[in-house]
This record gives C-alpha cells, sequence and structure tokens, in this order.
C-alpha cells in the first residue's frame, strides 16, 4: 500500500510539472498582437526584435496590374499616434512560394509612397460641450474663442468630406443637443459656436456621464456607417465640473469608454477648481488637460488639438508595386517602419492574381 501511494503522488508530481513546463508554449502574453488589426508578427527568419512602434492594418487591397495598397495605424507603445512618416522611412519584404524566408523589396523599383487616404478612410470629431449654468454665467465668451480655435486647428484646409465634425452639448437634460451637425465645412461650425447665448440651457444642472455615454453611442454608430471606408472617431469633451445630474453611473460611462471600439480616441479638457482631473483623466484615455483659469481655455484646447490632428494623420495608406505576378499565389508581406530611432513591423498577406508588368 505504501508503494501504491509513492507511485500515485510521484505520478501527480510529474503530471503537475509536465503541464508547468508546457505553459509557455500554450498561452503567449504578447502586447503587439492584440494591436496589430488584421496583420501578425513578422516571422522569426527576419530577425527583428520587439516592436517599438505599432502597425496597426485596417484594411489591405490590390489592383490591377500590380499595386498593393495597406492602409494602418501607427503608434508607440504608450498608445500615442505616430504622424508625419515619409515613404522612405518605410522597408518593404515580400516572401513568394519559393522563398525560404523574405526578399527585400527596393522602394525605388517598387514606386513605394505614402498616398492621400481619402478614399478609404473617414474621420470624425465630436466637440462635445458643458454649457452648464457654471459655463454659461462665467466663461462662455472664453470657451467660444477657444473652440473656434479648435475647430480652425482640426478641420483641414482645404476641406475634404473625409475629415468631419459635430458639435454636441449638454446641461442636466437627459439628452445630448446636437449644436450642429457633422460637417466638412470650418465656416459652418464656427458660425455655430458663434451662435451660443446664454440662455440656451434651461437645466442648470451636469449630466455629464450622459454625455459620454451618449457620444460614445454616436461615435459607435458613425464608424458602423463607414461601409465604403474605415472610419475613426475623436470624441473631445470640455467641462467645469463634475456630474451632479446623477442620472448615470460614473462606472457605466467609464465601461463605455473602456469597451469602446479601438478606433475611437477620447480627449477630456477640464476648467477650474471643481473638475474631478482623475475621472476625467480615465474618460479622456487618449489625453486630458486642465485649465485652472479661464484665460488657459484656448491654451488648452489648442493642445488637444494638436493631439487630434496627429490621430487622424497617423492613419496611412502605403502603396508600392510588387513584382509578385500571377501564378505565384498567397504571398507573405512585412512593412518595417524606422523613425527617429525607433522601429516596427507588421506581416500580412496578398494575392498576386492576375498581376502583369507595370503599375499605375
Amino acid at each position: 500500500m505504501k508503494n501504491l501511494f509513492q507511485y500515485i503522488l510521484f505520478f501527480a508530481f510529474a503530471l503537475i510539472i509536465s503541464s508547468c513546463g508546457n505553459s509557455d508554449d500554450d498561452v503567449k502574453f504578447d502586447i503587439n498582437n492584440s494591436e496589430l488589426g488584421l496583420g501578425e508578427e513578422p516571422d522569426d527568419c527576419l530577425g527583428f526584435g520587439e516592436n517599438e512602434l505599432l502597425l496597426s492594418i485596417q484594411d489591405e487591397f490590390t489592383t490591377l496590374p500590380g499595386k498593393v495598397s495597406i492602409l494602418f495605424k501607427v503608434s508607440d507603445l504608450m498608445g500615442n499616434p505616430v504622424s508625419g512618416l515619409l515613404a522612405d522611412e518605410f522597408t518593404i519584404y515580400e516572401q513568394g512560394r519559393n522563398d525560404d524566408c523574405f526578399n527585400l523589396i527596393s522602394s525605388s523599383e517598387s514606386f513605394a509612397r505614402i498616398s492621400p487616404n481619402t478614399q478609404v478612410f473617414n474621420n470624425n470629431t465630436l466637440l462635445v460641450l458643458d454649457l452648464s449654468n457654471s459655463v454659461l454665467q462665467s466663461s462662455l465668451s472664453e470657451l467660444k474663442a477657444a473652440s473656434t480655435s479648435f475647430i480652425n486647428n482640426v478641420m483641414p484646409s482645404p476641406a475634404t468630406e473625409s475629415f468631419k465634425m459635430a458639435i454636441y452639448w449638454f446641461d442636466g437634460e437627459d439628452e445630448l443637443h446636437l449644436l450642429n451637425p457633422l460637417t466638412s465645412s470650418s465656416a459652418e461650425l464656427t458660425a455655430a459656436v458663434d451662435g451660443i447665448t446664454a440662455d440656451i440651457s434651461n437645466d442648470p444642472s451636469t449630466d455629464l456621464y450622459g454625455a459620454v455615454i451618449k457620444s460614445t453611442n454616436i461615435a459607435e454608430d458613425l464608424l458602423d456607417d463607414s461601409v465604403d471606408a474605415i472610419g475613426a472617431a475623436s470624441i473631445v469633451l470640455f467641462t467645469d465640473g463634475t456630474d451632479q445630474a446623477s442620472r448615470y453611473r460614473e462606472s457605466d460611462a467609464l465601461k463605455a469608454v473602456d469597451e469602446a471600439d479601438r478606433n475611437i480616441s477620447y480627449f477630456t479638457i477640464g476648467l477650474g477648481a471643481e473638475i474631478d482631473t482623475e475621472v476625467l483623466s480615465e474618460i479622456g484615455k487618449t489625453a486630458s488637460v486642465f485649465a485652472s483659469n479661464k484665460e488657459e481655455l484656448e491654451n488648452t484646447f489648442n493642445d488637444i488639438s494638436e493631439r487630434v490632428s496627429e490621430q487622424a494623420n497617423s492613419f496611412y495608406l502605403f502603396e508600392y508595386c510588387t513584382p509578385k505576378r500571377d501564378g505565384s499565389g498567397e504571398n507573405n508581406l512585412v512593412i518595417q517602419v524606422n523613425h527617429s530611432g525607433l522601429d516596427g513591423a507588421v506581416q500580412t498577406k496578398f494575392n498576386a492574381k492576375g498581376f502583369t508588368g507595370g503599375c499605375e
């Protein structure tokens, strides 16, 4: 009996050791995997190190006679957008059916370029303003000036249909009021801001959490409506206080932000001493700024406008002419970027069916 017990104990111990030894093979804790969109980690044969920049593929397609197009977003490991990349900062590697690893594709010979992404990408900004009694009575003129500056900084000139903004406002009512619908016209937006009067609100309270939840729903709907293009949205929320209406729970507002589509960015702007900076920082998970007085308001709006523009401009349409031809089947593609000493890469696939010489 003693020998049998020892045998069972030994077998159980060995089973535990075996299970622990295989755990690393079964579970991979790799933050990059959830951030690469339609892409994946580059093949080990390339010998790349850990990503310092993240390339998240949003869409990919090919165009005859031989063009490959990839729409992706670039950010650093903290999630900050990386804008202003140039075509010569990208390197292309391809792997065909007869290749053991990837071959470098000349950027000059393949006519690699960063193309305008307006045909395949829509960017919408929701400016959400607290127009409760405290704002209307003490800082309305400063808010209007700051909002106008924000609009002029964010909206591209000349206007394009792929970049739009809408303005909403909230007070204590259970409604997110529309000030101006989605438009690409800066003049229309600034005119709407200029038309805000001190008697616009009938409820002096502040439904901050309701505004967060409702603006998130609007942003989600906008992304769903981007049928023929990839969509991104930015919610920019201004307030000078905390939630007073208690219509919605703080946890529900934060849950809406946490569970929102990854292509929705959140920015918050707080004014004065009555704000809860911790809550606003959680809502503004992309970026938050705070002004101690109304004289600083325009500068804080300008700070956020830079971040919103960077977010929109961190989406790139990278295109090149591949040497692969019809009959080569499915091919692997790796795009690597090197910017300011930081590297990042992502792998995907494309099919060269029908490809011939030349490229538009």
